[in-house]
């Protein structure tokens, strides 16, 4: 009787490769992989023959440069061939063991190989032996020395390989040459079966090797040049499933849809100016016009606004709210949080104290009656204007004639909330809102479905905010100056990474820094505290003290980061500076910088590495949010960065935003000219892309009904 491994053995070796996807074949099932190298393969996260073929390297050798003793150089990496002259293994006066190899290729020039702290690498090496040393060599007293060289036996049974050298991320005691071996076999098997879901027009527009070749390529190369067009291959790959995506995304929502026609009359413009205690930046003026220009039309506006901290944001989304209004439609906004939520409504009560605009903020702190009245109301089009959270989007949620979504700080919500407003049966416009600078590849990526306008101007009267990294013996000084300007009549945040004291961390914590801050320096003042743990209706009742002026100092953590306005806070200290990433050490700066008065930010920190000191150097040198947003990036990397993983769309398997940018430009442009030329993918030279990114994107980007 066959037990299931057996069976399912015998059921592969039947059948053609092509009957089964290649890449879902078990490691496990092929023959003379032994049980303990599945389990060390297994804990690098490779079970299946896909899973192996695309276990990339992580980085290149050169061996190609193949030298004589004499001819070395230092700088490079060079391979060089001899005979092992000498065998000797040492404990230095430091502690450390060093095992030192010499080699010899003409009886007279010597390379010393060296590894430190390996007393057993000595056994792997005999006299008279014939070995290769790959490595950068160094002149060290009166010969050449390499550190940790790569060796390669010539013991004549194999030719020596002196091409490139994939280096592969590794687990213990799983050696490279061995996991070389398997993906041979598995290549020479499986490559040519792979399915390639590059159209071959695109292919040939881009010279792009197959998949075949380019795995070849990338774990083979017989150049490093092969290896990265082989990589570069997988990652345009990568970006065209994710462009194409959007691009249906895009259509479906733009083409399919249809939004109620929102015109912006002389009279209207005037309108609504009028209600803003201000005149509008140019910045904002231009945003205006592009967000009018789209909901003058019959095809939903998919519009983001992008502005740095304190470019006025909400002014623009204000205009949007009350044209739709002036146009007989409904207008939601929704925000991430209820203090959000509280603080966006009581902006359009400041705006429209004197305005027949009807309007319902719906939250958690309403009671079942409220809220029943609320829903009601909004649902027999007796409101213009609702504000609140994800709470719009319930299913006991109508709207009479809803014209206008406004989305804001949509990070905090992920991709998903515009797809639901359809599928009540709603074609609204939208307008997106972030006051968090993202970097355009990043913008691409995550809002690559949508139009951007970005301000980046601030408005007039407001002074950039002085920026101070303190060391801890000023903290005195620091906080007589923070007393000074409270007692003058102005507030301040304290602002800590924890919200508890940690057992394993030396950082200040907001509740430990509050009550001494309460029983010490600043015990003549009102002092709150805010974070995140706190209920919904602690958070708002402290922040409205604050704002009313009933505290004169809060201690928080990053919850105030994004939205709080309070133009009188003109002081903030934050501690452990190096704890926050400089987007996030930008939000926070920028509340301060609310009002005419010249905001102060003092920076405590004791930066652990080189990239943390990089970081708060920036900071300081800087208040421009978007130049800020790329360096971050560049410093944290995608995956740390404000990135896809928190907005649904998954994290990049090879693609890298920063180095491969002009990839993601690329496809993104073959993308949106493939969905124009064939919409619905429905050619048969499209149907293996259009499988790819229904598997990928399907869910997420709400394209089940594409094409």
């Amino acid at each position: 009787m066959l037990v299931e491994g057996e069976f399912l053995f015998i059921l592969l070796a039947r059948s053609t490769v092509a009957e089964i996807d290649p890449l879902q074949v078990p490691l496990e099932t092929l023959p003379g992989i032994s049980v303990a190298r599945l389990e060390l393969l297994k804990r690098l996260g490779l079970s299946t023959v896909g899973d192996l073929l695309f276990h990339f390297p992580r980085a290149y050798e050169d061996l190609t440069d193949v030298r004589s003793i004499a001819a070395l150089s230092a700088g490079s990496i060079q391979t060089v061939q001899g005979e092992v002259i000498e065998i000797e293994g040492r404990s230095l006066s430091d502690g450390r063991t060093v095992v030192s190899v010499v080699l010899s290729d003409d009886g007279k020039n010597c390379l010393e190989g060296v590894w430190f702290n390996q007393p057993y690498a000595a056994k792997r090496f005999r006299y008279g032996q014939q070995l290769s040393f790959s490595g950068k060599p160094k002149w060290y007293r009166d010969h050449w020395q390499m550190s940790n060289p790569r060796v390669q036996i010539l013991d004549g049974n194999s030719a020596p390989r002196f091409g490139v050298a994939p280096i592969y991320p590794l687990t213990e005691d799983l050696r490279p040459e061995h996991l070389r071996s398997l993906l041979r076999k598995l290549l020479d098997r499986y490559a040519a079966h792979v399915t390639d879901v590059l159209p071959v027009a695109l292919r040939r527009k881009h010279d792009w090797p197959t998949c075949d070749q380019a795995l070849r390529d990338i774990h083979f190369p017989p150049t490093l040049a092969a290896a990265a067009r082989g990589r570069r291959r997988f990652v345009y790959e990568e970006f065209l499933i994710l462009q194409v995506a959007l691009a249906l995304r895009r259509r479906e929502m733009r083409e399919e849809g249809r939004a109620p026609i929102l015109t912006t009359t002389p009279a209207i413009d005037a309108r609504i100016r009028r209600l803003f205690p201000f005149p509008l930046t140019a910045d904002q003026d231009r945003a205006v016009a592009e967000v009018c220009r789209d909901l003058a039309q019959d095809k939903p506006m998919q519009r983001l606004l992008q502005a740095d901290v304190g470019a006025g944001k909400t002014a623009v989304a204000v205009y949007a709210l009350l044209t739709t209004v002036a146009n007989k439609h409904q207008a939601a906004l929704m925000a991430p949080t209820e203090v959000l939520a509280q603080q966006h409504a009581r902006t359009l009560d400041r705006y429209l104290a004197h305005s027949r605009v009807r309007r319902l903020l719906l939250t958690g702190a309403l009671t079942p009656a409220q809220r029943r009245q609320g829903l009601a109301a909004l649902a027999a089009g007796d409101i213009d204007l609702v504000v609140g959270t994800q709470a719009l989007v319930q299913e006991d949620v109508r709207f009479a004639r809803l014209g206008l979504v406004v989305i804001d700080e949509q990070h905090k919500f992920g991709v998903h909330q515009r797809a639901r407003f359809r599928r009540l049966g709603l074609d609204p416009h939208y307008l997106v809102l972030t006051a968090t600078p993202i970097p355009r590849t990043v913008a691409l990526t995550v809002f690559g479905d949508l139009d951007v306008s970005i301000l980046r101007q601030l408005p007039p009267g407001r002074q950039p905010v002085v920026t101070r990294w303190e060391p801890a013996s000023q903290r005195a000084r620091v906080y007589a100056r923070l007393r000074d300007s409270l007692a003058q009549g102005q507030q301040g945040y304290i602002v800590c990474p924890l919200v508890e004291e940690s057992a394993t961390l030396d950082v200040k914590a907001a509740t430990q820094m509050h009550r001494e801050l309460c029983e010490g320096p600043f015990r003549d003042f009102r002092v709150g505290l805010l974070h995140g743990r706190q209920h919904d209706e602690t958070k708002a009742a402290v922040m409205d003290s604050f704002r009313r002026h009933e505290l004169d100092l809060l201690v928080c953590t990053s919850v105030i980061e994004v939205g709080v306005d309070v133009p009188n806070a003109t002081l903030m200290v934050i501690e452990h500076a190096e704890r926050f990433g400089l987007s996030q050490l930008h939000q926070l700066r920028g509340r301060v910088s609310r009002g005419s008065s010249a905001g102060q930010c003092f920076l405590f920190a004791e930066p652990p590495s080189e990239e943390a000191r990089r970081r708060l150097r920036a900071f300081l040198r800087t208040t421009d949010g978007f130049a800020l947003a790329e360096e971050d990036m560049k410093l944290r990397g995608v995956g740390e960065f404000f990135g896809t993983r928190q907005h649904g769309l998954g994290e990049l398997r090879w693609g890298n935003l920063i180095a491969d940018a002009d990839l993601l430009r690329t496809a993104r442009k073959d993308a949106f000219a493939l969905v124009a030329e064939d919409p619905g993918l429905r050619r048969p030279e499209h149907a293996l892309l259009r499988a790819a990114v229904l598997t990928k994107y399907g869910q997420t980007l709400d394209l089940a009904e594409i094409g």
